[in-house]
């Protein structure tokens, strides 16, 4: 169990720079996009496509990091006032259906991936495939990840986030 966290801990630690890192990248190329629309009266055709793209990173990232650090919106208030036994219970289906969601966002991710990989971005010249790829990502890190809290909750112990 000891390894299946270090290494849960290190994709978290992992994607949390990396949406920190298309954050900083996301500001700026608006920066960028605003100075050339107001300054130079230029508009750069790519700033926007590659911000839109970035954000759809940023977000599928920082929604596995807050799966992880058990940042998403549960049922904490309702889950507190039942007792022990049923708590875990209800604790244990909150993961698992994250977990379904995950498989099911990461599913549907690779289809529209492979489906739209042959066409290109006009702006960008990327892979449109590539605005489905974060589902993917994004997607099987919360499997990972809500495998790991009930696999915690099993042994009665507790996942700590990455960044503490």
């Amino acid at each position: 169990m000891k390894a299946f966290t270090r290494l849960c801990a290190a994709l978290s630690k992992a994607a949390l720079m990396l949406a920190i890192a298309g954050l900083v990248a996301l500001i700026l190329c608006v920066q960028f996009q605003v100075v050339g629309r107001y300054v130079f009266n230029d508009t750069p055709t790519w700033a926007e496509a590659l911000a839109l793209l970035l954000v759809l990173y940023v977000t599928a990232l920082g929604v596995a990091v807050g799966v992880r650090d058990a940042g998403h919106i549960g049922l904490e208030s309702l889950i507190g006032l039942l007792p022990d036994a049923w708590r875990r219970r209800f604790e244990l289906l909150v993961h698992g259906l994250v977990a379904v969601f995950g498989a099911l966002m990461a599913q549907a991710g690779w289809l529209w991936a492979t489906m739209k990989w042959g066409q290109k971005k006009p702006m960008l010249g990327v892979p449109e495939g590539l605005d489905y790829l974060p589902l993917v990502i994004g997607g099987a890190l919360i499997v990972l990840f809500s495998l790991e809290h009930i696999v915690a909750l099993w042994r009665g112990q507790v996942v700590t986030p990455a960044w503490n």
